[in-house]
């Protein structure tokens, strides 16, 4: 009851002030101790769960939302899930005002977009943290040849930080710019990183497969990812070249300490939010069950986001369905002498915006967890 009561005087206070913000909600408006948030891309798929997070978080402040395509509308007439929750209005990005309003903005944009918006922002003295894969790449030239585009700000690169928590906690504190990374690399990498660094798998020969929700596609996406085409059937797509296997790559051979080479090949299945890898490795000999759950047990035991299954337990993408875990199992298959890993995480949560609020929460000097620690979407 308590925790009830809570909630609703949050909501209420929350409520009344949006109503009482007209054309602008001037960042001076709100309290002084709250970070001001900012999101370029508000009303694509992960633009509005952002929105749906940071609503509720105890430390953010929402005071700008930017969409080209519903600029003037409020945000609850395009989502009314949203009525009383975040009713301000929509703004074309104007990079002086989001100086002004904000102190981070998040950037939810195609590839190529953000990599021309990003500086804008930068250059204004405001902290970004970016979705798109423009900043991802340690190397530029990577990035040109899987994006087939030239990239007009190389030199940030250098300067962006990969957004796992997990991972870069320490780079992610004090970036300026973090680069959230695609939900495709975070449920590969997260399960592969701590073997390849102990090196209990070989570096050679992994192969992943994995299957994305349809709301990976994003919320325009074409005809091939409608409900018609899509409903009660199970796809392969991007079966070669596809684009974030340079991305895995990289993370993985940075771990590895030496060049990982993947065979990475994407599905689609018939349900809106949800991803599940299924990777094949070769342990490295004399490598046991006890030793690859033991190496997983001392890379993640303590991280409050990552679940590792026991007791004969397999990843299920129900059970992340709208929250920031992903859930690890592996068994090691004594017949064919492979390695079989599993992870589940949510596309649109661990996969994108709840990460992204994970690192928001580490840059703010947070708990990692503030906001985040809610149960998946369980019926």
């Amino acid at each position: 009851m308590h925790i009830y009561n809570f909630w609703t005087t949050q909501r209420l206070r929350l409520s009344a002030a949006v109503v009482q913000n007209k054309e602008r909600e001037p960042a001076m408006a709100q309290s002084t101790d709250l970070t001001r948030i900012g999101i370029i891309g508000a009303t694509g798929y992960v633009g509005v769960e952002l929105a749906r997070i940071l609503s509720a978080h105890p430390h953010f402040r929402l005071t700008a939302l930017c969409s080209k395509s519903y600029s003037g509308k409020r945000f609850s007439e395009i989502y009314p899930a949203f009525r009383g929750i975040a009713d301000q209005t929509l703004i074309e990005q104007d990079f002086d005002r989001l100086a002004d309003d904000c102190d981070i903005v998040i950037t939810a944009l195609p590839h190529g977009v953000s990599a021309e918006t990003v500086p804008q922002l930068l250059d204004r003295g405001l902290r970004v943290l970016d979705h798109s894969g423009d900043f991802r790449y340690r190397d530029v030239s990577v990035y040109e040849a899987a994006y087939k585009l030239q990239h007009p700000r190389p030199d940030l690169c250098g300067q962006a930080v990969y957004g796992i928590p997990e991972l870069y906690r320490g780079q992610i504190a004090d970036a300026s710019l973090v680069s959230n990374p695609g939900c495709y690399p975070t449920c590969t990498i997260l399960p592969l990183v701590p073997l390849l660094k102990a090196g209990l798998i070989e570096s050679d020969g992994l192969i992943v497969d994995a299957v994305s929700g349809i709301s990976g596609a994003g919320r325009k996406a074409d005809v091939a990812f409608s409900f018609c085409e899509s409903e009660s059937t199970f796809r392969p797509y991007g079966v070669t070249g596809h684009r974030h296997t340079s991305e895995i790559e990289q993370e993985l051979s940075f771990a590895a300490g030496s060049p990982v080479v993947i065979s990475f090949t994407p599905h689609l299945a018939p349900m809106k939010r949800g991803m599940l890898a299924t990777i094949y490795a070769r342990p490295t000999p004399g490598v046991n069950q006890s030793v690859i759950d033991e190496a997983l047990a001392t890379a993640y035991a303590q991280e409050p986001f990552v679940r590792l299954l026991t007791e004969g337990a397999l990843p299920d993408t129900r059970n992340t369905a709208g929250t920031n875990f992903i859930d690890i199992a592996s068994r090691l298959d004594g017949h064919s002498r492979l390695l079989k890993i599993f992870s589940a995480l949510d596309n649109l949560g661990k996969g994108a915006s709840t990460q992204a609020v994970q690192a928001l929460n580490r840059m703010s000097g947070y708990p990692e967890t503030e906001g985040l620690l809610t149960a998946g979407f369980a019926i």
